[in-house]
């Protein structure tokens, strides 16, 4: 009994000896840790919300840069891109109208007029807010999917 007892206890202390080891080596080859910044997660606009603030204030004069992927749905069984669909035009009752239905659009505060973002772009801001992003539809409870952004603001202080 004191046999098996001993032995139990070595093997225990073999397999976190191992365990020790293997998380070092994995440390060593970046397999866990610290983060890079490009690795990091972007943001998610999802299809099924409304204005969805990314927490980024931005002032007069400031230069948002703009990249957008992934897909949504708005259409039934129609995914698609930021871009909007090809096909549909927005109608009046969408946030901007005749435009792509489905195309990712932005907008600067919580009264701010909406922009078109589709894919990305570089935008010039023209009063100081939040900057909110979403898809452009009227409904959007029956709606999929997300798409992810990256985005860069450049001050003027800062060139």
């Amino acid at each position: 009994m004191k046999r098996a007892l001993i032995i139990a206890i070595l093997v225990f202390i073999v397999c976190i000896g191992v365990g020790i080891l293997v998380a070092v080596m994995m440390l060593m080859n970046n397999k866990i840790g610290p983060l890079q910044q490009d690795a990091l997660s972007r943001p998610r606009i999802y299809a099924y919300k409304d204005w969805q603030s990314l927490g980024i204030q931005v002032n007069p004069g400031d230069i948002i840069h703009i990249r957008a992927q992934g897909t949504w749905l708005y259409t039934p069984g129609e995914y698609h891109g930021p871009e909007g669909h090809h096909r549909y035009r927005a109608p009046n009752t969408y946030p901007i109208n005749a435009v792509p239905g489905g195309v990712l659009l932005g907008r600067i505060g919580e009264d701010g007029y909406p922009f078109i973002v589709s894919r990305g772009g570089r935008f010039v801001v023209d009063h100081a807010g939040f900057l909110y992003l979403r898809i452009n539809d009227d409904i959007l409870s029956d709606n999929e999917g997300y798409v992810t952004v990256e985005v860069d603001v450049i001050s003027p202080e800062s060139e």
